[in-house]
């Protein structure tokens, strides 16, 4: 009986590895697509390399699509509209893809392979994303668990950005990765340091991008990057500004807090910090200068857990609760989000009960 067991069990196993590496031979030769050609927005052609990721792809053309997870399908934010030659809609992307969304024919580039002739369409901002070569100037420890890296740009050696946008590093292959990745990281210094960019990376355990920064980079070594990205910027309204951030999500509101100070600008703006205990604030000093520099500002740290060594005589509790008590009424508000996703929606939820519309909620999850 238990022979007949093994016996089985051994075939199936066997099976197994059979199909695994008849898999791996398909991939290898039978998958071979050869050359496609890639239309762009009607005009522009490419002839590339079949059977990659559409991501992957546009960024050996020079073409670069924002996407904070690499290209894991973790984020959502690569987005294209495909018009043809993408075939079915992947279980991987439908969780990022709403119905109006898929009736429009939009993708997730890093999960679409392109294994044929395909038509897309990309936004025209993007073409003027650029790659970047920089040398690290610095690495400071800000806090426990975050970096702040700044980067020289040598060439380009002028890079144009919106305060609150970020930037992708690249990753080469190293340990806890078999091939180069990139990951984004919003720029915290302000726009007028042209030759520099400055980011604030928080260590998440065997993550691929934080893991190296803190454990492998080295002042002086040159890292590729690219951008700028997003529309987390400052509108130019005249509406009081509510900032609420916790971690590394400092780094975007540190940049737009700048811009305004060398900017003069009369805007009232009040910035909530949320952090366990102090030794987890990012920067408090400088934040709480910056804020005292700008027209109208302040800083407000928030400590949801001090402990007696902290000595904490400021705000206590979560920063939605903080946020509740000194937001009055939202009607001339527009709020400027960054941080977890579990954050971002309790202060969502905080601010529109208070009055202050949606669609003047503008946020980066991490």
């Amino acid at each position: 009986m238990l022979s007949a067991l093994l016996i089985s069990v051994g075939t199936v196993t066997g099976i197994t590895v059979f199909l695994a590496v008849i898999l791996v031979i398909s991939e290898a030769f039978i998958a071979n697509y050869g050359e496609v050609e890639l239309t762009i927005n009607g005009s522009k052609k490419l002839t590339v390399k079949g059977g990659r990721p559409l991501l992957g792809t546009l960024i050996e053309e020079e073409i670069f699509i924002p996407s904070a997870c690499g290209g894991r399908g973790s984020c959502g934010l690569c987005k294209l509209k495909v018009e043809s030659g993408a075939g079915q809609y992947l279980p991987t992307e439908l969780p990022w893809i709403s119905k109006e969304e898929q009736g429009e024919n939009i993708r997730l580039s890093c999960q679409v392979k392109v294994k044929q002739d395909m038509a897309i369409r990309i936004p025209e901002e993007l073409f003027s994303v650029k790659r970047y070569q920089t040398k690290v100037e610095s690495i400071v420890d800000l806090t426990h668990d975050i970096k702040e890296l700044r980067m020289k740009l040598l060439k380009p050696d002028f890079i144009d950005f919106k305060a609150g946008q970020f930037v992708q590093i690249q990753v080469p292959e190293y340990k806890l990765s078999d091939e180069s990745v990139f990951r984004a990281y919003s720029v915290s210094s302000a726009p007028s340091e042209t030759g520099t960019v400055e980011l604030e990376v928080r260590l998440v355990p065997e993550g691929i991008c934080t893991t190296w920064v803190h454990e492998y980079l080295k002042e002086g070594q040159e890292v590729t990057i690219n951008g700028p990205y997003g529309d987390f910027f400052l509108r130019d309204t005249e509406r009081d500004i509510v900032c609420i951030a916790g971690g590394s999500g400092n780094a975007p509101i540190k940049s737009i807090m700048l811009d305004m100070a060398e900017k003069k600008n009369p805007r009232k703006l009040t910035y909530f910090y949320g952090a366990r205990t102090r030794k987890d604030l990012v920067l408090p000093d400088e934040m709480d200068r910056i804020a005292q520099s700008l027209v109208n500002g302040k800083y407000v740290p928030v400590l949801s857990e001090p402990s007696d060594e902290d000595d904490w005589s400021g705000e206590t509790g979560f920063v939605t609760e903080t946020v509740a008590n000194f937001l009055k009424s939202g009607e001339n508000t527009e709020a400027y989000l960054c941080g977890s996703p579990g954050m971002i929606n309790a202060c969502i939820q905080v601010l529109t009960d208070k009055g202050v519309p949606e669609e003047l909620i503008y946020y980066d999850k991490f």
